[in-house]
């Protein structure tokens, strides 16, 4: 029986890049498959949320600030 190699850890910001890239919408095919490989799923979901929530947030400041007499 063999071993399975030890999967490199991805770092926090190799997760936030990963995640910004698919905001964007652009992404090579053998970084996201790098990626499949080394990044934690759960980690991935918790930046995207906070990620949607600096947006969010940072529209309604826009249009705030944009619409204030």
């Amino acid at each position: 029986m063999t071993v399975p190699p030890n999967k490199p850890k991805a770092t926090l910001w190799d997760t936030v890049k990963a995640v910004g890239w698919s905001f964007f919408g652009v992404r090579k095919n053998s970084a996201y498959q790098e990626d499949l490989g080394k990044l934690n799923p759960l980690h991935i979901i918790a930046v995207a949320f906070a990620a949607v929530i600096v947006f969010v947030v940072g529209l309604v400041l826009l249009v705030r600030f944009v619409v204030a007499p």
